[in-house]
């Protein structure tokens, strides 16, 4: 394999890639020496700071009214973060990466509040968004592998302060989700009778310490969970997905065609489940495709998007991919699948099969995988010890999303302390390549994980305010990274480059960043619409309607409270095409002459693969 098929052009490097490539070479050097020494040492010395964790600047985010681009834009370029995450690994974690109870557990009640028809719906208007989305930040991260990704990305093409508030939105939504996923797991496992006998606190202890052992083994230990956990959740999904076109065929043990008719109304018959199973009274189980109208549908916008929340991981992750020209790009070609296959297609089955009246989904057969609608629908087939084996796949998704919330939220801090919007004892990397203060903190907050032991009230009222913080604080994420690529493209035309020069473009273009947007900002409308009048908002006096109004929409406050404050101290400027930085952390891999030998390269293909090539 030549340097060039690589991903390397000798003499013509960034000054980023260069000072990085003399860091990986020290680094190499010195892992020969400590191969020498006992291992005990090497495991003790691997903790200790990184000698070569050095930028050659400072940023000025600690002076009043001044913040210095420049060496904020060097530090996340220039990064000590170990680059380990291969192709593979970046595949997964593009396709299946920190997919959990939002889609398996959650999308239950989502189907109960605004029925088949709004569930579709909504998730097929957070799927075009995210595809959009993800296209835009792949574009970005290819040209800047940099540290902390899309909130630096806020911070270098559209306003430091609003960087600040992206940075610490995205990293205080990882942080809180870490606890929410243990206690999760913890009320999966009570699917088990066995397991109900069981302190919850002893659960939830195993499952913390197993997801924080993971990120102590670094990015490789983060990129290899991932991976095998990725695996699982794809082929449980296109299994669920067989046995659901069966089932609703009527090839199921309990046999009967179902077709549509859970989308018709009042189509539910006497002889349904959860009328025979459950024990709910006869006709008290509605169906239709619509439930609450469009107020139904708006309130459905905040699942989809916790559902969808961590598929721009894979742009996070760049900094850490060992060749980000190469494995980014098909990474994220992987997400038009992940929104196809693990949404639309299985909750398309799901519809098919649960009606949205049944109580189950929402907790009245105990909670937890018993009201996941992937669940309820193969119990409602009467198969034996099938529910217990997606019981297991619900319990490995939430353990992944647990995996991602540590490494999402260390990463984030990380970055944000190297440019200068985070204590400095948070950019401290290790010689392994691992923020382990960030790590440490990240992990910390997972002892939040044991309010379970205060009983049932206590966790669901802590775990109903984790999500409130969780849930729509993806919404500002994902619109800033729209934003952010209109600003980068329209820096890339007013300082004289053109998309030749670029190794990878959005497949939804400029035109789809807009599309992005414009979407994330009328989900916004309506979910404040929601908020302030939920379904049901009659029957709610002051207190339970501001209640209901915070734990839908706490996340704005919490952007608007990081945002101003900065914005009126530091007096940071709004970014302008011709003062934004194109050039720092910039690798050699985007030349002219490499990009036109893969053009070439891809023009020689087959049909069949060069089609091939468009989604994969």
């Amino acid at each position: 394999m030549t340097d060039a098929e690589k991903g390397f052009v000798p003499g013509k490097q960034s000054s980023g890639s260069s000072d990085r490539n003399a860091r990986d070479a020290a680094v190499a050097t010195a892992g020969m020496d400590e191969h020498k020494a006992p291992w005990k040492t090497r495991f003790v010395d691997s903790f200790k700071r990184d000698p070569n964790a050095t930028v050659t600047k400072t940023p000025l985010g600690n002076t009043r009214g001044e913040y210095d681009h420049q060496a904020a834009a060097e530090a996340t370029a220039n990064t000590t973060l170990s680059r380990q995450l291969k192709g593979r690994h970046m595949q997964m974690i593009a396709i299946g990466g920190s997919i959990g109870t939002g889609l398996f557990v959650t999308s239950g009640a989502a189907l109960s509040t605004g029925g088949p028809a709004s569930l579709i719906i909504a998730f097929g208007i957070i799927g075009i968004m995210i595809f959009c989305t993800v296209q835009a930040l792949g574009e970005m991260a290819v040209v800047f592998p940099v540290a902390g990704s899309f909130s630096a990305y806020s911070t270098r093409f559209l306003d430091p302060a609003w960087g600040f508030a992206m940075g610490w939105n995205y990293a205080v939504q990882w942080l809180v989700v870490l606890p929410l996923e243990i206690v999760a797991a913890s009320i999966t496992l009570q699917y088990w009778p066995g397991a109900q006998d069981t302190n919850a606190a002893a659960w939830v202890t195993i499952f913390l310490v197993v997801i924080i052992a993971i990120n102590f083994f670094g990015v490789r230990g983060y990129g290899e969970a991932e991976f095998v956990f990725a695996i699982i959740k794809i082929t449980a999904v296109i299994g669920f997905i067989i046995l659901g076109i069966i089932l609703n065929c009527g090839g199921g043990p309990n046999g009967g065609y179902l077709g549509g008719r859970f989308w018709d109304s009042n189509s539910v018959p006497a002889d349904y489940a959860g009328y025979t199973k459950n024990g709910q009274p006869a006709g008290s189980i509605a169906s239709g495709a619509f439930n609450h109208g469009f107020k139904g549908l708006c309130s459905v916008f905040v699942t989809a998007a916790f559902s969808f929340a961590g598929t721009e991981l894979v742009g996070l992750a760049a900094a850490e991919a060992q060749n980000p020209r190469k494995v980014l790009p098909t990474a994220i070609k992987q997400v038009f699948w992940r929104i196809c296959l693990f949404y639309m297609v299985s909750l398309t089955i799901v519809s098919v099969l649960v009606p949205y009246g049944d109580a189950r989904l929402l907790g009245s057969d105990g909670g937890g995988a018993k009201a996941s609608p992937f669940v309820i629908a193969i119990n409602n087939a009467g198969i034996s010890g099938l529910p217990s084996v997606m019981n297991v796949v619900i319990l490995i998704a939430v353990l992944s999303v647990g995996n991602s919330s540590i490494y999402g939220s260390s990463r984030t801090l990380c970055a944000l302390a190297e440019q200068g919007q985070a204590p400095k004892i948070f950019a401290y990397i290790d010689r392994k390549g691992r923020p382990l203060v960030a790590i440490c903190v990240a992990s910390a907050l997972g002892l939040l994980c044991y309010v379970v032991a205060g009983g049932a009230d206590t966790a669901n009222t802590a775990l109903n305010w984790l999500y409130s913080l969780s849930g729509l604080s993806s919404i500002f994420t994902w619109g800033s990274i729209c934003l952010a690529h209109i600003r980068f493209r329209a820096a890339w035309k007013a300082q004289g480059h053109t998309l030749d020069e670029l190794a990878f473009t959005s497949q939804a273009g400029i035109i789809g960043s807009w599309i992005g947007f414009i979407l994330n900002c009328l989900v916004l409308v309506a979910q404040f619409w929601t908020a302030i009048w939920p379904v049901g908002y009659a029957s709610l006096d002051s207190a339970g309607v501001a209640k209901s109004f915070f734990l839908a929409y706490l996340a704005a406050p919490v952007v608007i409270i990081f945002y101003i404050p900065y914005k009126i101290y530091y007096k940071t400027p709004f970014m302008t095409t011709s003062t934004i930085d194109l050039k720092t952390g910039r690798r050699d891999l985007d030349t002219p002459l490499l990009i036109q030998q893969e053009r070439e390269e891809y023009a020689k293909l087959p049909k069949w693969k060069r089609i091939y090539k468009i989604f994969c």
